[in-house]
């Protein structure tokens, strides 16, 4: 009989530490179900022109960097579906020949093509608040931070800040104030990778300019294409 008796407490007592420990299982992976992925982002890109007019090319290296944080919200149970909506800030800058100018008497932007003429440097700078809407597929689980992800979406973004700057043999030409660039940016973006390393390209749908004209008579309607490696974190 005593024996019976310590053979059901044991008994009792087993059943009640596998029910708590099941217990635990089941809140842990209520919790890690809840699990969000790559909400900040850091990313580097060699900046492109397209659409430029005759005589007008890129020289050297235009590069961006670019960061910011996304709100991931999954849309499916295994939360490998998810839309995002983030706020991010840009820099760029744009390599190339062509010279932007002012006529002081008409308050009149010049624009001209440097082709064939000796200059130092010449390049604009872009400084821009930006906010992605991503749609996201990855492979992700809640245990694993190692995946594959396609994320595609459109970045709408304000450009703040411009500057050109011309410089050749101790001269320097500034202009900050250029009434013909389209501040209100949109543009469409897609990255896939693996892990930490993913390619990222965008591309702009408005151009740069707006109702910008050369002094040779040409249309100044340029798009920007940006191509690089974007990082993503938590």
């Amino acid at each position: 009989m005593r024996y019976s008796l310590l053979f059901f407490g044991i008994l009792c007592c087993w059943e009640a530490a596998f029910g708590q420990l099941d217990t635990i299982q089941e809140e842990s992976i209520v919790l890690d179900s809840l699990y969000r992925e790559d909400q900040f982002y850091v990313g580097a890109t060699m900046n492109l022109l397209f659409n430029t007019p005759d005589g007008i090319e890129q020289s050297g290296f235009s590069g961006g960097l670019h960061l910011g944080y996304m709100r991931d919200m999954p849309v499916n149970k295994k939360r490998n579906v998810a839309i995002a909506l983030g706020l991010g800030y840009s820099f760029n800058t744009y390599n190339q020949n062509l010279y932007i100018g002012e006529e002081t008497t008409a308050e009149k932007t010049i624009f001209s093509s440097l082709s064939g003429v000796r200059y130092g440097s010449n390049r604009f700078v872009t400084h821009l608040v930006e906010a992605p809407l991503e749609f996201r597929w990855r492979t992700s689980t809640a245990a694993s931070h190692k995946f594959y992800r396609i994320y595609t979406g459109i970045r709408m973004g304000y450009l703040y800040h411009f500057t050109s700057r011309y410089e050749n043999n101790g001269s320097i030409v500034k202009q900050n104030k250029v009434e013909e660039v389209n501040p209100w940016r949109i543009g469409t973006s897609f990255a896939f990778g693996w892990n930490t390393f993913n390619f990222y390209v965008y591309y702009s749908l408005n151009p740069l300019f707006k109702n910008a004209v050369m002094d040779d008579g040409q249309s100044l309607e340029m798009n920007t294409c940006k191509i690089g490696l974007m990082f993503y974190i938590l």
